[in-house]
């Protein structure tokens, strides 16, 4: 069942946090669904950690899910069968009816003319027909795990996907990450956080390599789920990846950081803060910020404010700003030392005039995605594209 991150603290929550972290220390994850499935997760906490009333929260971009291309290609299709969806829909019912062979390109072409819920039956109704059929020897082909997932997000069928991606009898279909990601990602969107969390155990389960979009949204989940048992799997996931080898992206580490803040775990929280290398962003220096406040090194947080109002930025290196609630837990902390509130006072005036602070909370901050990605990942109007105009783009659409 899917559920949403609201709600009351269960009483066992301190029980499923230990089961969890005796089934990571040993390396299985076979029982963690259980004890997320019987913990409960904070409300939104206020603070640095809040966001501003209808802001979005994007963890993957259109390079990573692809639904825009997704649902340019099914106009294509569309384009192509002359508007006869129905017509194709009976021929594919009548060779399931005399189980007869589904071909890849049949399959291909069902996933994209697929519009309601009930065209998703029958599409489901093939996948199983020509995975039994084809086996593992089919995925060598074609990857249709990305595909199905693509349109799972499109209908709003994340029931569906997250049954399909569970079943045994599929396994085998959605063989690679990306299948992971695009479901997470949806669940993660509809506040999902607990069953996303099951779909990343389901996919440590069978064996998916990890990639750094993979650790991404494993923290964020944790990030989200905020209790004792995620702060655990943040710390088991560090351990894995650096035994691996693995390169975590910056804000898989920044999502660590504010998990361990959260939990009031400031011992953990400055030991990933320690390691983070790209010292130069925003939300390093924020969250480096909030450590040392929680850490009471009050006289080190004035020192690293005051070393970014001496910093010379050319005008075309974007400036280090500081989230005005980060500065006002600063604040608040510091008002029993006058001599403290007074030099904050004065490197406030300045980081003020030289436009260093921000309104975007840390919580904003987490969620941003860098300036170098792409467009984040939304569905696209598919009533802007006209029939004609969606032609030439199959070339490089099917490729996929």
């Amino acid at each position: 069942m899917l559920r949403s991150s609201a709600g009351p603290r269960a009483p066992r929550l301190r029980q499923a946090g230990h089961k969890m972290a005796v089934v990571l220390a040993r390396g299985s994850w076979r029982v963690v669904r259980e004890a997320v499935r019987r913990s409960a997760v904070h409300p939104p906490a206020s603070g640095c950690w809040g966001c501003e009333p209808g802001g979005k929260r994007y963890l993957l971009t259109e390079d990573d899910i692809k639904l825009q291309e997704f649902q340019q290609m099914k106009v294509v299709i569309r384009n192509e069968v002359h508007g006869n969806k129905d017509q194709y829909l009976k021929s594919i019912k009548e060779k399931i009816k005399k189980n007869e062979i589904i071909l890849t390109t049949e399959l291909k072409k069902l996933l994209h003319l697929c519009q309601t819920s009930s065209d998703v039956e029958l599409a489901r109704e093939v996948i199983y027909r020509y995975h039994e059929q084809n086996g593992i020897t089919a995925l060598h082909n074609f990857k249709f795990g990305p595909l199905f997932m693509r349109l799972c997000y499109e209908l709003d069928l994340e029931r569906l996907a997250v049954e399909l991606i569970k079943d045994q009898n599929l396994r085998g279909f959605f063989s690679e990450s990306t299948s992971f990601h695009i479901l997470m990602t949806m669940l993660f969107k509809k506040g999902h956080f607990e069953s996303a969390l099951e779909v990343l155990v389901e996919m440590k389960k069978q064996s998916i390599p990890f990639s750094k979009e993979t650790y991404l949204i494993a923290f964020a989940i944790c990030y989200k789920l905020d209790n004792l048992e995620s702060c655990k799997i943040c710390e088991k996931l560090l351990e894995e990846a650096q035994l691996k080898g693995d390169t975590l992206p910056l804000r898989a580490y920044c999502f660590a950081v504010a998990t361990a803040l959260k939990q009031n775990n400031v011992s953990q929280a400055k030991s990933y803060c320690s390691r983070i290398l790209k010292t130069e962003s925003r939300l390093y220096n924020n969250l480096k910020v909030l450590v040392q406040l929680r850490s009471g090194l009050l006289e080190e947080v004035i020192r690293t404010l005051e070393a970014a109002v001496k910093v010379d930025t050319p005008p075309f290196v974007k400036k280090i700003e500081f989230s005005e609630q980060v500065l006002a837990a600063v604040r608040e902390e510091m008002e029993e030392n006058a001599y403290l509130s007074a030099r904050l006072t004065d490197i406030h005036m300045k980081l003020q005039a030289s436009g260093r602070i921000t309104i975007c909370t840390l919580e904003d901050m987490l969620f941003q995605i860098p300036s170098s990605k792409k467009i984040p990942a939304k569905l696209f109007n598919q009533k802007l594209l006209g029939y004609q105009a969606a032609k030439p783009l199959r070339s490089n659409l099917l490729s996929e």
